[in-house]
């Protein structure tokens, strides 16, 4: 195969991390990803949302010793929804590993929903990590039970760790759905919404690499109400098809 053959091949898998201000952690993240999938054809794409850190220049330095590494970055902050869809919109693989740029997603844990959502029917859309013994405050963990219960009664979606930034998905799914702020929490239920089942898997968590979080229980609380009511009006209009032909 030639070089240039070579570069215009397809990766098996694309990882996507939105990362905001984690100069910490982002580097190491970077070679861990590496790792975790050696031997396998992978693109990593870190997405920087307007870091004022020294993130970019981190992963950029990265750059001569990973070559499967992509740094995108946006010229203004837009959140952590708008990272992951620049991640996917940007993504060449048809299975993409969603991770949390913070390092406390283990990427060892990756490459096991991989190979279940590779074995399964292409019904399943997503296959979604669901932390063990958690590795955060006690009061974020009972913050975090308390709205996973609200929001699994309310969506009947099975998923009771839609906190994990762990998953994997199929490209052409995530670009079924519809996009708003924060939407990364609701992907089960938005993935269901479009007729694909979802699978559950847990995965380990670790404390952080460095920084500091970027979300407090109040921060997400207020954003949480109204797109619940979002998603439920969303499931709501949809309506199924059934199988589609073509003659």
């Amino acid at each position: 195969m030639s070089a240039q053959a070579a570069n215009d091949a397809v990766p098996e898998v694309s990882v996507v991390v939105p990362v905001f201000n984690e100069e910490a952690a982002a580097a190491a993240l970077a070679r861990e990803i590496v790792a975790a999938f050696a031997g396998r054809d992978v693109e990593v794409i870190f997405v920087d949302d307007a870091s004022s850190d020294g993130t970019r220049q981190a992963l950029l330095a990265l750059k001569p010793q990973l070559p499967g590494l992509r740094i995108l970055w946006h010229g203004r902050n837009a959140g952590q929804s708008r990272a992951i869809r620049t991640g996917v919109l940007a993504a060449q693989a048809p299975i993409l590993v969603l991770l949390d740029g913070d390092g406390q997603n283990d990427p060892a844990d990756a490459p096991a929903l991989v190979e279940v959502l590779s074995a399964a029917a292409s019904t399943v859309g997503l296959v979604a990590g669901e932390r063990r013994q958690r590795r955060d405050a006690a009061a974020r963990r009972l913050a975090s039970s308390l709205a996973n219960g609200v929001r699994r009664r309310l969506l009947d979606d099975g998923a009771t760790d839609t906190g994990c930034g762990l998953k994997a998905f199929r490209r052409e799914v995530f670009l079924r759905l519809p996009y708003f702020d924060h939407m990364h929490r609701y992907l089960p239920a938005l993935v269901q919404r479009e007729g694909f089942t979802v699978a559950f898997r847990p995965v380990g968590h670790r404390p952080r690499m460095g920084g500091r979080s970027k979300y407090t229980n109040l921060g997400r609380l207020a954003a949480a109400l109204p797109d619940l009511g979002g998603v439920l009006w969303l499931r709501g209009r949809a309506r199924a098809t059934g199988e589609i032909g073509e003659g």
